[in-house]
């Protein structure tokens, strides 16, 4: 018996990172998985994103839990298509439990074009709006909705110096999915809908693992790598670690999912090492 028998879950940012981990995580405590994301590159984003086959391998690692999943290739910027792979996967599972807003980006660089401002805003914060909005008419009571939040969402500043419009852009966006978090969760407690964030600190995906991002954390170096950064990756960290892995925010999806969390609604549930700590206090962000 799983915490998650009979439930379905939509993920979307699913085809690898953290999306596919969730995916992996809920469908080992026996949820159907429907596993969305844009699998293509968006030009102002320096990294590659998923392609098609990353998005079947998670569709893979489902079925190996035992688990039905449905994939779609969708973009979180645009509504209708989000509607659509929705509508078709709950068709197909059989309803809607459990919704994970996970997709986003991160264009950081001080030479990215102004629109990587834009970009990173319809993502992060849009793609949130537009996935809640397309998966509310299939929920009830009991529902879960989880957004990816990030530590950059409880921290003051986000200039341009240093992170370039795309992170900017990204900053804001977290700060906003927070204060959305909160808002909905209220509007919809009168729903028995629960609606909680989790914050990320430095994770261990190839968002992290980026030459722009190499660069914001070495910028003394001319082409840092991956062993460049680790001591860097640790200064932000007070539990003295770079980063931590997919499968420990998994881990806060599934709590936040399940029935384990039946009644925490409106959490802003970091899984940092400490980072926040310098940025916030007991009560509120100073």
């Amino acid at each position: 018996m799983g915490k998650l028998d009979g439930k379905v879950a939509v993920i979307t940012g699913a085809a690898r990172g953290q999306g596919r981990s969730h995916a992996r995580a809920l469908a080992a405590e026996g949820a159907d998985i429907i596993a969305l994301d844009i699998c293509a590159d968006i030009a102002t984003n320096e990294y590659p994103l998923a392609r098609p086959d990353d998005l079947a391998e998670t569709r893979r690692f489902v079925e190996k839990e035992g688990r039905r999943c449905v994939t779609a290739v969708a973009d979180v910027r645009e509504p209708q298509q989000l509607r659509d792979a929705i509508a078709e996967g709950v068709a197909e599972l059989g309803g809607l439990h459990i919704v994970v807003a996970n997709a986003g980006i991160c264009p950081l660089g001080t030479e990215v074009v102004r629109k990587a401002f834009i970009d990173a805003v319809d993502v992060d914060l849009v793609g949130v709006i537009n996935t809640v909005s397309a998966a509310y008419p299939h929920l009830s009571a009991g529902a879960s909705i989880i957004a990816t939040g990030s530590v950059a969402a409880l921290m003051k500043g986000s200039g341009t110096d240093v992170l370039g419009p795309g992170g900017f852009g990204y900053s804001h966006s977290k700060r906003a999915v927070a204060n959305y978090v909160h808002d909905l969760a209220s509007a919809l407690a009168g729903d028995s809908i629960r609606v909680n964030c989790i914050h990320p600190t430095n994770c261990n995906t190839d968002m992290l693992h980026s030459d722009p991002m190499y660069h914001v954390f070495r910028p003394d170096l001319e082409a840092p790598t991956r062993e460049d950064t680790v001591e860097a990756f640790k200064t932000g960290q007070p539990m003295g670690v770079p980063w931590v892995e997919p499968e420990q925010i998994s881990n806060a999806v599934v709590f936040l999912a399940s029935d384990d969390s039946a009644f925490v609604t409106g959490l802003q549930l970091k899984v940092d090492a400490g980072a926040a700590l310098a940025h916030t206090n007991a009560y509120s962000l100073k």
